[in-house]
């Protein structure tokens, strides 16, 4: 496995890591045993660079990362967030909390259940629009002169919060959603990231499993799979995305490989400082995404993708529109 810096703060990970939210929430039932053997297997792989959250669950995926890397927390950088607090009666009511002293309890929760003295990457998983960013960047680097954190990210954040809290401590990551349907943050985004210094790591970069031409019908998705209240998934927008997707395994067809690999080759072949975290709680999926990072693509084959998936190509919103608020803010 090749490895990136993200950005210009030292950090190095992996090429490719491997979002774990899907492991504990969201898209269908839980497999603790498989979703463990695939955390081990990427290890095995080369995969370095792990990304969870405290509100995934709640708190269920950070305790199945720490247990699944017990004794083995030095091959690992552990990237989790916080910010998003779920209702503990109705777990699909949710606020925003960026005020300091809750970052300070926030990620002393984070490590117990993590297991670990430290966190590698500590992201505010949305931006809380009644605090100052400064104010929570501020208890944020706190945590990084304590040893507590050793680099800090946002996610979701728009342009000009990217620099109002670079102004207090370096920002060494975004995290956003970025892929063949969402490339919206090519237009200011990316070029902001860049200016600061700042390394980007797409979450979502197989288009929340759309990409990779495995889902064929709505039916296919789970009665529990949050997938089936999001935009893109429903009714019209279903059929032109799946129209999309059919035009991409074209290209992947002749490159010999999936969609969701070209997809992931993709997004890797925009820039060595994004480093996308595709998500599964499978070995034979893990396996399939990491050999999207030996995949070359020409300028002929990025020429042919842009045509066939320029942006606003996607049929819908990424989000329903009451969490689409909460984006890049």
């Amino acid at each position: 496995m090749k490895t990136r810096q993200l950005g210009r703060s030292g950090l190095t990970v992996s090429a490719l890591g491997l979002g774990c939210m899907g492991m504990s929430d969201f898209y269908g039932q839980r497999d603790d045993q498989e979703s463990i053997r695939t955390l081990h297997r990427a290890l095995e792989m080369g995969v370095t660079f792990f990304d969870t959250a405290d509100m995934y669950g709640p708190f269920l995926n950070e305790e199945l990362l720490g247990r699944a890397l017990r004794g083995r927390r030095a091959e690992a950088i552990i990237a989790t967030k916080f910010g998003i607090q779920r209702d503990p009666d109705n777990p699909e009511k949710r606020g925003i909390n960026g005020r300091p002293e809750y970052v300070r309890s926030a990620c002393e929760a984070s490590l117990r259940r993590l297991g670990t003295d430290h966190i590698d990457l500590y992201y505010q998983h949305r931006v809380d629009p009644n605090t100052p960013i400064e104010d929570t960047v501020g208890a944020m680097s706190r945590l990084v002169e304590e040893g507590k954190v050793r680099f800090l990210g946002l996610s979701e954040a728009a342009p000009d919060t990217l620099r109002r809290a670079s102004q207090v401590h370096a920002i060494t990551a975004l995290q956003t959603e970025y892929s063949l349907w969402s490339r919206e943050p090519e237009d200011e985004i990316l070029p902001t990231c860049r200016e600061l210094g700042i390394g980007f790591v797409p979450y979502s970069p197989l288009g929340r499993g759309f990409l990779t031409g495995q889902i064929k019908r709505f039916e296919d998705l789970a009665a529990d799979d949050y997938r089936r209240h999001t935009p893109r998934f429903q009714g019209e927008n279903f059929q032109k995305n799946l129209d999309l997707v059919a035009r991409i395994n074209e290209i992947a067809t002749e490159k010999n490989c999936t969609p969701g690999q070209l997809a992931l080759a993709w997004v890797l072949a925009q820039g060595d400082d994004i480093v996308p975290i595709p998500g599964t709680k499978r070995v034979s999926y893990l396996e399939e995404n990491v050999a999207a990072a030996d995949l070359t693509l020409t300028a002929q084959d990025l020429a042919r993708i842009n045509e066939i998936a320029p942006q606003h190509a996607a049929a819908g919103s990424r989000y329903p529109e009451a969490m689409m608020k909460s984006v890049n803010g």
